[in-house]
């Protein structure tokens, strides 16, 4: 007999179309995101990092906002939402003490991400994975890992009393500037930034629509482990799935419903009205190429 596998579901997301803003983005949480995760390496530090990023270049003034984590093991590294991290911590230890689903979904609700990837770099070795949820679908993209080419300058800065050189480097269709501490000779960093010797503290894109800056580090001595589970994630290209982040933007509503038809959606505006199916949801890629 299969055993049925518990699952927690809740919409909410983010839209930016014609002066109206709207909240659309799908969480889910089953059993097997706990049950299935297998310890993949031991953490050795982590960063937080305050991360902005532009999703409408029209209204540069509006940046959205998202703390974001990096953990740092022996070989590998994930790189997540923070927001998700806490969530997924409370959902693991409701889920040990037998919590039903109602009241995890109510307690779940407070841990709202709006970006729903974690990349893994290194893991398998050599390569970098990313695991993505677009809607109800969820997708493993795994590529041989592109390092960036960096030049190395002598502009100095402080990060969190940590002493930085700076960097820059053309990296997936934008120029990059980074700023790098040697005191941590770890070539990590935010997102999918790495190849230098020392972990990247802050960086930016030239014109200024992604920017990661570390406010938080802290230290780890075995007791928390990199886990890595990708059960019911379907394989995907890194064109198929920029394919994917195109048909969401030019019909997000559209897209859920495609991958759930029995979900229904309702998008309200800042003023609490709703929006008939909203179309061309802006986009701003961080990958340009």
């Amino acid at each position: 007999m299969k055993r049925k596998i518990k699952m927690a579901v809740w919409l909410i997301a983010t839209l930016q179309l014609m002066g109206l803003q709207a909240q659309m983005v799908i969480n889910i949480r089953n059993t097997n995101d706990v049950e299935k995760l297998k310890p993949i390496d031991e953490v050795q530090f982590a960063v937080e990092y305050q991360t902005s990023f532009i999703s409408d270049t029209l209204k540069p003034d509006k940046p959205m906002e998202e703390l974001m984590m990096l953990k740092v093991g022996k070989k590998s590294s994930v790189y997540y939402s923070y927001a998700k991290f806490l969530g997924d911590s409370v959902f693991r230890d409701q889920i040990n003490k037998g919590v039903g689903m109602d009241v995890i979904n109510e307690s779940l609700q407070q841990y709202r991400s709006m970006i729903s990837y974690k990349i893994y770099k290194n893991y398998p070795a050599g390569k970098t994975t990313m695991l993505e949820q677009l809607a109800m679908n969820r997708y493993r993209c795994e590529e041989k890992t592109d390092i960036p080419q960096w030049e190395l300058l002598s502009d100095t800065l402080t990060v969190l009393s940590y002493p930085c050189r700076k960097a820059i480097c053309q990296f997936r269709g934008r120029t990059w500037e980074a700023w790098y501490t040697s005191d941590i000779p770890r070539s990590e960093g935010p997102w999918k930034l790495q190849g230098l010797p020392g972990i990247i503290l802050k960086a930016q894109d030239s014109k200024g629509h992604y920017t990661f800056e570390a406010i938080a580090l802290a230290q780890y001595n075995g007791e928390e482990q990199v886990e890595y589970g990708d059960e019911g994630f379907e394989p995907i290209s890194r064109k198929d799935l920029n394919k994917m982040y195109e048909r969401n933007a030019a019909d997000p509503v559209g897209f859920v419903k495609s991958s759930a038809p029995n979900v229904t959606v309702v998008v309200k505006g800042e003023d609490g009205q709703s929006i008939k199916n909203p179309k061309n949801m802006p986009f701003n890629p961080i990958e340009l190429e």
